[in-house]
């Protein structure tokens, strides 16, 4: 049976697969989001036999039904290969009694490589099967990972070009060495006055913009976005979780369908809700721990109901969570509404005018599956010492969130279900605020030579990643206001 793609603002504007992979975002405004979510169709024991290209293969074909097995393949092979540092694409490491999910051993070293490095691959097979004439044009606003990620994944893939807004400083030291040296004729980056909220915002904006479109069209161009926002990232996002669960099978840490819980840094809502798909397809999962740092406009939401991001934005050691709007919250909010697209509509309008919304007491009742808390500065640096001291494994500041998260969540509920953590980043992405948790006296140390240190202490090789970029030479020096955005982006196209 195909799956369709609804949009969340407007259940009467359907599309295949293929076709919102293109569109990125729905004509109205709203994500586009499955049918229906399919059950798995092969049992835990088949999949814990798997390779990941395997259970990938397996957990996509249902999502993204008007691709044939040929195409589906291909893209898979073609992302996750030799770009990955260890044959297991997501290894899993236990320390402390949890599991920690490393999603890091892509290209960026980050854990969007595991939906930007198929992505590509989806779009253009997708702009083939619709006859798409146009270059498409990746517009994406990025907190740190997604834009790298993104422009490695799409850097001189022909029939394709890509922007990257970010928030100038706001992200860490190596995220901006990464972005503003990237390589291919293709790619532009960046930097906005102005934080990631901002740039989001900028870039929905422009993808708004009828006039624009028009003008894109005539030029040969069209866009779509390499964000969260886009199921050709969300649905990649779901394999890791079926993959992990399938791994803990298959070494005898759990029975068969013994329930985990999984726990997840948490900025743009969109690596939580692969979980939570993943959970109503029947995999194993009771509780999903969001788990937020100071900008913890997600904790209060799963607290109270109400979603106001009407606060300071502040700035943190772990600067992808660095977010008040989280987008992919929309797509279960729209579920938790009984898919009322029109309710759903409402409450996104209200975030647009009133920076806030609240849920009635019936939706409350769909989110029993989530678990809401944060970690602060302090606690974050807190973590990353301990587990380094008392087991020599060394995480970045994301997963150190998550860390914090789970012990408050272990504190108070005294649940013991086994654990896993989605490991997002490598501490190397994050070098200064990893080293100078460890112990103040790496304050004084040059960036790369932190980068050497943790190598040295941390037992574990300096990521390709890393290396590229220590005497790379920065190729992208452009800097704008937020209302500069879409004329940047016209001249980049040479579009008068």
């Amino acid at each position: 049976m195909d799956l369709l793609y609804k949009s969340t603002r407007n259940e009467n504007e359907t599309v295949t697969a293929s076709q919102a992979i293109l569109k990125g975002l729905a004509d109205n405004g709203g994500l586009f989001v499955p049918s229906f979510i399919p059950k798995l169709e092969v049992s835990v024991e088949e999949l814990s036999k798997m390779t990941y290209r395997e259970v990938a293969y397996n957990v996509m074909k249902q999502y993204l039904t008007d691709f044939t097995e040929e195409e589906l393949k291909n893209c898979i092979n073609n992302a996750y290969d030799s770009k990955f540092d260890t044959e297991e694409i997501a290894p899993m490491v236990k320390a402390e009694g949890e599991y920690y999910l490393e999603l890091f051993h892509g290209a960026t070293i980050a854990f969007k490589d595991m939906a930007l490095s198929i992505l590509p691959h989806l779009m253009t097979t997708a702009a083939k099967k619709n006859n798409v004439k146009n270059d498409i044009v990746i517009l994406t606003a990025t907190s740190g990972d997604t834009g790298k990620a993104a422009l490695a994944g799409f850097a001189d893939v022909k029939g394709t070009k890509i922007v990257v807004f970010y928030p100038k400083g706001g992200v860490s030291p190596i995220q901006e060495k990464q972005m503003i040296t990237q390589k291919g004729d293709n790619t532009f980056v960046v930097g906005i006055k102005g934080n990631f909220d901002q740039a989001q915002s900028g870039v929905k904006a422009i993808f708004g913009n009828k006039v624009l479109a028009e003008e894109m069209d005539n030029a040969g161009y069209q866009f779509s976005s390499a964000n969260s926002i886009n199921i050709g990232r969300l649905v990649p996002q779901i394999v890791y979780y079926v993959y992990a669960y399938a791994k803990l099978y298959a070494n005898g840490e759990i029975s068969q369908d013994e329930k985990i819980n999984v726990v997840v840094p948490t900025g743009n809502f969109g690596n939580i809700l692969a979980a939570y798909y993943a959970k109503n397809m029947g995999l194993p999962i009771d509780k999903l721990i969001c788990a937020s740092n100071d900008n913890k406009v997600l904790y209060d939401f799963f607290t109270t109901g109400t979603y106001d991001k009407n606060r300071q934005f502040v700035l943190t050691m772990s600067p992808s969570m660095d977010i008040l709007i989280s987008s992919n919250l929309e797509r279960l909010i729209y579920r938790i509404a009984g898919e009322n697209a029109a309710k759903n509509k409402d409450l996104m309008e209200k975030l647009v005018s009133e920076g806030k919304y609240d849920i009635t007491e019936e939706m409350k009742q769909g989110l029993k599956d989530f678990y809401g808390n944060f970690g602060t500065e302090d606690e974050t640096a807190e973590i990353i010492k301990n587990i380094y001291k008392e087991t020599g494994y060394i995480i970045d500041t994301h997963t150190a969130v998550a860390a914090v998260v789970y012990d408050k969540y272990k504190k108070e509920t005294k649940d013991t279900t086994k654990s896993v953590i989605a490991s997002t980043a490598s501490p190397f992405k994050f070098t200064r605020s990893v080293m100078t948790s460890i112990d103040e006296k790496y304050n004084d140390m040059e960036d790369f030579e932190l980068v050497d240190e943790l190598s040295r202490i941390g037992n574990v090789k300096v990521p390709r990643a890393i290396e590229e970029i220590r005497n790379a030479e920065p190729r992208h020096n452009t800097i704008c206001e937020v209302d500069e955005m879409e004329k940047v982006v016209k001249d980049f196209l040479g579009i008068k």
